[in-house]
C-alpha cells in the first residue's frame, strides 16, 4: 500500500509536515491532491522549495492522482498524502484507492464551522465525510504533531456534532 498516512491539513506543506511528520513517517513522496492548487504554478513552486532532500513531491489534481495510483506509479514508494478537505480522501477511497489511516491536523475556523480542537474547526459536511471514511474501516484520528496523543474521531466530536 503506497499511502502511509492521509492528512487533512489546510496549510498543506509547511514546517510541521516537512520536518516532524517527515521524520516520523519517512515518506519517499509527499503528495498534495488539490484541483485548484495543481494549476497554480506559483504556489506549487513555493511548496516544492520546502521539500525535504531525498523525497519527491507531487501536487496534482484528483483525476491524475487516481490514474497514477491505479497504474501503480507509487507502488514502490511510501506516500504521505496531504489534502485540504476530508472529501478528497473519501473520493479516493470510493474510487478504490487504499488509505490506511486518516489524520486530521489543522482546519481553519470559518462560517458554519465548529471548533472541535484548538486547531481544528469542522462543518457538517466535513464531519459527515470523516464519519463515512471511518465507516469504511479506516481509522480517523486527530493529531497535530506526531508526538501528540492521537484522539479518536467520535471522542473529538462528542457533544459538538
Amino acid at each position: 500500500m503506497p499511502i502511509v498516512l492521509a492528512r487533512v491539513d489546510q496549510r498543506l506543506i509547511h514546517g510541521i509536515t516537512v520536518n516532524e511528520w517527515n521524520a516520523t513517517l519517512k515518506p519517499k513522496r509527499f503528495m498534495v491532491i488539490d484541483d485548484a492548487i495543481s494549476k497554480d504554478d506559483v504556489v506549487k513552486s513555493g511548496m516544492r522549495m520546502s521539500k525535504p532532500a531525498g523525497t519527491g513531491m507531487s501536487i496534482i489534481d484528483m483525476d491524475k492522482a487516481v490514474g497514477n495510483f491505479k497504474k501503480g506509479n507509487y507502488d514502490e514508494q511510501k506516500v504521505f498524502l496531504i489534502v485540504k478537505e476530508p472529501g478528497t480522501i473519501l473520493s479516493l477511497i470510493d474510487q478504490g484507492i487504499a488509505v490506511p489511516e486518516v489524520n486530521v491536523g489543522f482546519v481553519f475556523p470559518g462560517d458554519d464551522r465548529v471548533a472541535v480542537t484548538p486547531r481544528i474547526s469542522l462543518d457538517q459536511l466535513e464531519v459527515d465525510d470523516l464519519r463515512q471514511i471511518a465507516a469504511t474501516g479506516v481509522p480517523v484520528t486527530f493529531q497535530y504533531r506526531p508526538q501528540d496523543h492521537k484522539e479518536k474521531l467520535e471522542d473529538v466530536l462528542r457533544g459538538k456534532f
